[in-house]
């Protein structure tokens, strides 16, 4: 069977909670990735995605420069971790409806499994 962390980026970019939301946004632009993981220290505490960005910065007409990634992060995650089966990931996924699951063993996020 195969498991997450045979299909998982490793070692995916992230972003602190009190980083603007224009660092955030940059860091996503040059990783070339919709998602990003927020993290506190090596500890996964949300994900911010660009349409968080939309939504709730963007929408609301609020200041990118000033507004923090932990101000508008998702912070209710559905994580799996590395040893789990893979078919439980996209189970997951399914019922999730979302594209990108961190993976975290032990509270540290080690990755990122996505839909593709």
């Amino acid at each position: 069977m195969t498991q997450v962390r045979d299909v998982m980026t490793s070692k995916p970019a992230s972003c602190a909670a009190q980083d603007s939301i224009t660092d955030a946004a940059k860091a996503m632009a040059s990783e070339d990735v919709g998602p990003i993981p927020v993290v506190d220290g090596e500890r996964l505490v949300g994900l911010l995605t660009d349409r968080d960005i939309v939504v709730r910065v963007v929408a609301e007409g609020r200041d990118p420069l000033s507004t923090t990634v932990g101000e508008v992060a998702s912070s209710d995650l559905a994580t799996v971790s590395p040893d789990e089966d893979l078919d439980h990931a996209l189970q997951l996924l399914a019922e999730r409806r979302v594209r990108r699951l961190p993976v975290v063993e032990g509270g540290k996020l080690v990755g990122i499994v996505a839909q593709a």
